[in-house]
């Protein structure tokens, strides 16, 4: 069940790092770091849908394997933890340009 943990919390991580994708180079910007290497990110924000989508299906079996194998008691914590950051991942993608526009409004 180990496994299952990591490639969840795996996938959360990354579905939270491709959500991000254009709302934290804005951020860093902010922060006084230059702009020449906001170009990477461009082939992130492609993928980001496709990734989001693999990730929440990674969550979706975690939970359903944790149930049928009967260690969804143990691991209910583990489990709500990557599934709060996969639908944080979810709720910036939507709200990207919001983010940008209030973090453009702040430079």
């Amino acid at each position: 069940m180990k496994k299952y943990l990591t490639l969840n919390y795996l996938g959360s991580v990354s579905a939270l790092g491709a959500a991000t994708c254009c709302v934290l180079p804005m951020a860093m910007m902010l922060l006084g770091l230059g702009g020449s290497w906001l170009a990477v990110f461009g082939k992130i924000a492609a993928a980001s849908y496709y990734v989001l989508a693999i990730s929440t299906a990674l969550v979706a079996v975690s939970w359903f394997v944790s149930h049928r194998t009967g260690t969804l008691v143990n691991l209910k914590w583990w489990l709500v933890g990557s599934t709060a950051i996969t639908a944080l991942a979810w709720v910036i993608l939507f709200n990207e340009a919001q983010i940008n526009d209030y973090l453009i409004m702040q430079m």
